[in-house]
């Protein structure tokens, strides 16, 4: 097993989850997929704005803070903070999110392409900051293939954790962006990893997924990734949570340049 993984298991032992398993609890309290369903629920909520902006900063900081204290209330869950910050440092932790690729499919040089300024989950007329890295492919005929494959580009977890929720039904003329999407909850960093512009989900909520783990296919999904002259890639965002269960945008270039390929 890996260095990480022995890690995730130390961290999330109690849950004694494997890769495509549905997370179950078997006591009175919520199970992990209601969060799932919670979360799911508010996400679209926000998205169609049936809900105000502050209405979904109290429901978002429920859902997160409960999240978190469930998995460190499982019995065997204990977080080693040096051993994780040591991973992180080194790279082990993490798996670049993109098979087969190199930190060159990076958007920009030195990972300029994030802004993350002016960000708000909440309010979804809000706009302007771009709080994630990019990661392209080479797709010239924007077919969704990689030219120099002809196969579909994997994208992979980049560390281990919950699949909370997902969008697979995006039609192009869809305003909507992000298009298909997949949100992913890491307990051992309390925080949330978001993976946009699918063709092909792979995976679903309440499921736990490992490091280095298939989730998905490349795509051009999404209002604005889609046209014709965004270049097909991965949106790549992590959002921290805070202490008061509400989301900041970190900025993951470092952890990228230091993640673990995967041929």
């Amino acid at each position: 097993m890996r260095i990480a993984g022995v890690l995730g298991a130390l961290l999330v032992g109690g849950l004694n989850v494997a890769s495509s398993q549905v997370l179950v609890n078997n006591t009175d309290e919520p199970t992990l997929y209601t969060y799932c369903q919670q979360f799911q629920t508010l996400y679209t909520q926000i998205r169609v704005e049936s809900i105000t902006p502050d209405s979904a900063r109290m429901q978002f900081s429920r859902i997160m803070l409960s999240l978190r204290e469930r998995f460190r209330s499982e019995e065997n869950y204990h977080q080693d903070s040096l051993q994780r910050d040591s991973l992180i440092q080194t790279g082990s932790y993490f798996s670049f999110p993109l098979r087969g690729y190199p930190t060159s499919a990076i958007g920009g040089t030195h990972g300029e392409g994030y802004r993350g300024n002016g960000f708000d989950l909440f309010d979804y007329n809000v706009r302007g900051s771009h709080p994630a890295q990019d990661i392209f492919i080479t797709d010239r005929n924007q077919d969704n293939l990689d030219d120099r494959t002809g196969q579909p580009a994997d994208v992979l977890a980049m560390s281990s954790g919950l699949v909370l929720a997902i969008e697979t039904a995006w039609k192009p003329g869809s305003e909507y962006r992000g298009g298909n999407w997949i949100w992913v909850y890491d307990p051992v960093l309390n925080g949330l990893f978001y993976y946009a512009h699918n063709s092909q989900v792979d995976v679903s909520p309440g499921q736990w997924v490992q490091a280095g783990q298939k989730i998905s296919e490349m795509g051009r999904t999404g209002f604005n990734a889609y046209k014709a002259r965004s270049p097909t890639h991965l949106h790549l965002m992590y959002l921290q949570i805070q202490p008061n269960g509400l989301p900041l945008p970190v900025n993951t270039y470092a952890w990228l340049l230091k993640a673990k390929p995967v041929n």
